[in-house]
């Protein structure tokens, strides 16, 4: 092995483990080393710094590809027997750590089990195992004239059982809620092996949730392995119309009008002044752009009470071209295989806020970045909205001072913005989850309820082989 690791190899990783896992899954096992550096790391931006500086995150011992719940129920109980970390893996999009494997073990990757199981027209429902594709469930929907209405800007490269595993929020969420809003059943398998499953309906009133633990547990506690959730019929009308605004302090009031008016646009985005000079060239202005979908007569409803306030508030109509624009560009991320090279560091971080504090929130976040000295960029949008307030998304970019290395400088800037949000009341993470870049901001975001929490994780999987490390919830601590 010719290159490092920031995390610790593990130690004691037995490799009569794989030749179990072989009999469990057979064919489906991996610890050639090509394999195990492909698994180690997601899609944090300071991981790929690391890369190219030659050392890689964390090395799992293994990979394996079960087909179905019953192997994954295997691998964990072997996992028990050996003490030995498991590590969920959908597709590797997270933002923030969350599948690096830091103390070794199995990487369980779900991508087999990728099969739409049922579509339930009458309820407006489907079923469908957790490895499937965020684009090919989308898609297999479209086909047979549904929509979920979960598009995250990862949809390409992310899967069902990351959402659920991050409580993720699609671009259109504003109409059709984030994942936990969607999600209406869970089929799961627990750190001990065991399964669980909810019902497929509506509501009940039977007792706590507990299936629900799953959501947001980043795989702490155990893997989902199917998933119901709410469908809509495919939209009949689209529209969109754009505004800008003097200020994104206007901008995000005439947002809160529209929603105070029980008016959902499935699409709303406020762009501050460097960022909308940065995506649609215009200066010293603030875009609103609004999508509306659905029923005919709806979006029609939807558009007339949302044109009505935005020109009542002094917005200045810009038409669909930002709209369409913002279509072209939504799932383009390439700068951070364009300025990572080049030495720039930079993330992009989400937040969210009630209306009450919104805007304090947003102005002590960008200081707070701009402060960090190398910071050359720091800027925001609006882009999730809710009748009770809003979710930030922060980017930051610059260049490490001398003598400090790039994590050093990106986690000076994490810092800044943790220490701003929880000072304007807001919450550390709006969809992008913990994982290892917000573990030591959890205990502060949750107070009493992080006790509570760890007293969960320890019941459910008391020799911590689930995802360890992570979330600040593992018996190590």
């Amino acid at each position: 092995m010719v290159y490092g690791t920031v995390y610790p190899k593990n130690e004691t990783f037995d490799k009569r483990i794989i030749e179990q896992l072989n009999s469990i899954v057979p064919g489906g096992v991996s610890d050639k080393e090509a394999d195990r550096i492909v698994y180690s790391k997601d899609y944090w931006p300071i991981a790929l710094r690391w890369y190219l500086d030659g050392t890689v995150p964390a090395l799992p011992d293994c990979i394996v590809w079960p087909e179905n719940a019953e192997q994954v129920a295997g691998i964990i109980k072997l996992a028990n027997d050996w003490r030995t970390p498991v590590v969920p893996y959908g597709e590797g999009s997270g933002v923030v750590g969350g599948a690096v494997p830091v103390k070794g073990g199995i990487v369980v990757d779900m991508r087999k089990m990728d099969r739409v199981v049922e579509i339930d027209d009458a309820s407006l429902m489907v079923t469908a195992q957790t490895g499937i594709n965020g684009m090919n469930l989308e898609r297999h929907l479209d086909r047979e004239g549904y929509t979920m209405g979960h598009i995250p800007q990862s949809l390409y490269c992310s899967s069902l059982g990351g959402w659920l595993a991050c409580r993720a929020a699609g671009q259109f969420s504003t109409k059709y809620g984030k994942i936990e809003d969607i999600v209406v059943a869970i089929e799961a398998v627990l750190a001990d092996g065991s399964f669980i499953k909810s019902k497929a309906v509506p509501r009940s009133s039977t007792g706590p949730s507990v299936e629900r633990l799953l959501l947001g547990s980043e795989g702490t506690l155990g893997i989902i392995t199917e998933a119901t959730l709410k469908i809509w019929p495919y939209p009949e009308e689209r529209a969109m119309v754009s505004f800008i605004f003097d200020s994104i302090s206007h901008a995000l009031e005439t947002v809160r009008k529209i929603m105070r008016k029980n008016v959902y646009p499935a699409v709303v985005r406020i762009y501050d002044k460097n960022e909308t000079l940065r995506h649609f060239y215009i200066k010293n202005k603030c875009m609103l752009i609004l999508l509306m979908e659905g029923d005919k007569e709806l979006v029609k409803l939807e558009k007339g009470i949302s044109v009505k306030v935005c020109k009542s508030e002094d917005g200045n109509e810009c038409g669909e071209e930002p709209v369409l624009h913002w279509l072209d560009m939504r799932f383009n991320v390439k700068e951070s295989s364009e300025f990572t090279p080049k030495g720039f560091i930079f993330d992009t971080v989400e937040v969210s806020s009630g209306w009450k504090n919104a805007m304090s929130l947003y102005k002590a976040i960008i200081q707070a970045m701009r402060n960090v000295d190398g910071v050359v960029v720091a800027s925001g949008h609006a882009s999730h909205f809710y009748p009770q307030g809003v979710c930030f998304y922060f980017t930051f970019g610059g260049l490490p001072p001398k003598h400090v290395t790039p994590f050093k400088f990106y986690e000076s800037v994490w810092d800044a913005i943790m220490e701003a949000c929880l000072r304007e009341h807001g919450s550390i993470s709006h969809h992008h989850g913990i994982g290892l870049m917000r573990a030591k901001w959890l205990k502060e975001e949750m107070g009493e309820r992080m006790s509570i929490l760890k007293k969960i994780k320890k019941v459910i999987d008391p020799n911590n082989i689930m995802n360890p490390g992570k979330m600040g919830v593992g018996n190590e601590e």
